[in-house]
Parts: C-alpha cells; structure tokens; sequence
C-alpha cells in the first residue's frame, strides 16, 4: 500500500510509541530521497534524546531531519507553534518529498483539520494555575476542567498533565473551551489523502515486550544521565519535563525509590500512554490507511 505514495503530497506516518514509525520513516525517505519531520510533542525539545527515542546521529547523516531537539525544554511550545515551524519547512522545501512522522495525534489532526488561533495567555494567568497545580496536584485541575468545561475534558487526553494544564488556562484567560475554540477553525495546511495517510498498527502483546526492551535500552544507553543533567533546573510543570520516564528516573536519583521501580513503573506508564494513542487514532483517524508492523 504505501509503494502508492503521492510522492508531491507529503506522507503522514502516525503510529504508537515503539511502534516502528521511525525506522519505516527512514526507509521511505532513503526510497523516495525525501526529508523527514517530526510530530512528536517530545521529541521537539533539546535535553531528550535517549529519553524520547530521538533518530541517531547516523539517522541524521543520512537523511536531513528537522523539528528534533530544537525547542528549550524551558519553553512553551505549542500545536500552533508546530504548524507555523512545519508550513516554514513546507515553504522551503517545495518539491521534495516529506515525511512527517510520530505519535502525537492533535498534530496530526490540526495539520489536515486546521487550528484555531487562540489568544496567547497571559504570564499572571500561567503562574496563578502552575501554583495551583504545585500546591494540589493535576487531579483536582482535572475535577475543575470536567466540572466546568465538560467537553473539553471529555476530548483531550486527560492524564496528560500539560493537556490539562493548557485547556484550565485556555478556559481562565478566553472564558471559551478549548473544544469550542477548535470549532473556529481555519484552512488546514495541507490536504487529506488516504493514499498518503498511515497508521501503524502492531499487536498489543508484542508492542508492550517493545517497549519495556526499549526503556530498558534507553537506561542502559543514557537516559539516566540525561535526567542528572536536568536534575537542579527541574520543573514539574513546563511540558517539555513530562516525557514518560523522566520523574521515575529523577526519584531514582534522588534516592525515593530504586532502579527497578523506576523502570517498571516507567514501562507500565508507557504502556498506558500507548494504549491511550490507540485509542485516538480508533476515533480520529479511521479513514487513514492502516500499516501491519
């Protein structure tokens, strides 16, 4: 199916983490001689590159890589931000071949659905929530999200704390839901073509043994030393601090639990978030062209 490719359309390769995406991506630019973008939330910021499962410097010398590790993880970045950087790399790169790859659905979406421009909050706003957060926790941000703006809540990912987070401030600063700020949406930055449109699809069990050899990887190779890195400038609130495995390691660190805590706890929680990016592309992307890995 993907030898059908559109090759002046770009290709969209969404998939869950540990799924294969990033590997078939490189294949398909080597195949096609085109550049590969990224779509994972991550992936974007600079400090994760063992913890997100960043492409290699060998992956990188093959084929040009763009949107990986080029946003502080001390920034806010958000789906708009990625869009404007993504139609700037679109601008650039007229009649080359693209591949824009990862996991992070609401990208995906917005880029074929469009995106509302929703006001820019306001620095009192953020600080007023992130204290509330700090001095509560996300469960009762979550409460108040469902109790107050319902649709929202029922639409977002709801675990994730930066998601919560940015639809209590969306709410706080505009008085309007993000759900009905997404109603207002604009002309998409590029057309939807099933033909060009993939979404991996790997059995749960063998996904699941995927992800715990990685994690396991990733500890081995680096990610523990990435956390010491970022360990006296931590923040539990800016997004780029949430990537999966990132407190479990740094309270290993810190001596609050062991090695194999942090892991097992990591791999459950990867698994989960996994389970939740299934769910998403089930309900968001079922005219999208289904890839067995």
């Amino acid at each position: 199916m993907i030898n059908e490719i559109e090759n002046q359309h770009p290709v969209l390769l969404c998939g869950p983490t540990a799924s294969g995406k990033s590997n078939l991506a490189l294949k398909l630019a080597k195949k096609i001689n085109g550049i590969i973008i990224n779509a994972d939330a991550l992936q974007i910021y600079d400090k994760w590159k063992v913890l997100t499962a960043r492409p290699t410097k060998m992956d990188e010398d093959q084929i040009q890589h763009f949107l990986y590790g080029t946003v502080s993880i001390f920034d806010r970045y958000s789906v708009g931000n990625w869009l404007s950087d993504v139609q700037n790399i679109l601008n650039q790169n007229k009649g080359t071949p693209m591949i824009i790859v990862g996991g992070t659905g609401l990208y995906f979406t917005s880029l074929i659905n469009g995106l509302t421009d929703i006001p820019k909050i306001d620095i009192s706003v953020r600080q007023n929530i992130n204290s509330w957060y700090l001095s509560d926790g996300i469960e009762k941000l979550s409460v108040w999200l469902e109790n107050h703006d319902p649709k929202t809540y029922e639409k977002i990912d709801n675990h994730n704390p930066a998601r919560i987070l940015r639809a209590v401030e969306v709410l706080h600063q505009t008085g309007i839901g993000l759900s009905d700020w997404h109603k207002k949406t604009p002309k998409p930055l590029i057309s939807f073509k099933p033909q060009n449109s993939f979404v991996m699809n790997i059995e749960v069990d063998r996904l699941n043994e995927r992800i715990s050899r990685r994690f396991e990887n990733m500890v081995k190779n680096g990610a523990l030393e990435e956390v010491k890195d970022n360990r006296l400038n931590w923040s539990a609130t800016l997004p780029g601090f949430q990537a999966i495995g990132a407190k479990q390691l740094l309270d290993y660190v810190n001596n609050e639990i062991s090695l194999k805590e942090a892991i097992d706890t990591s791999i459950i929680r990867t698994r989960q978030y996994a389970k939740r990016q299934r769910t998403w592309f089930r309900s968001k992307m079922k005219n999208w062209t289904e890839l067995s890995n």
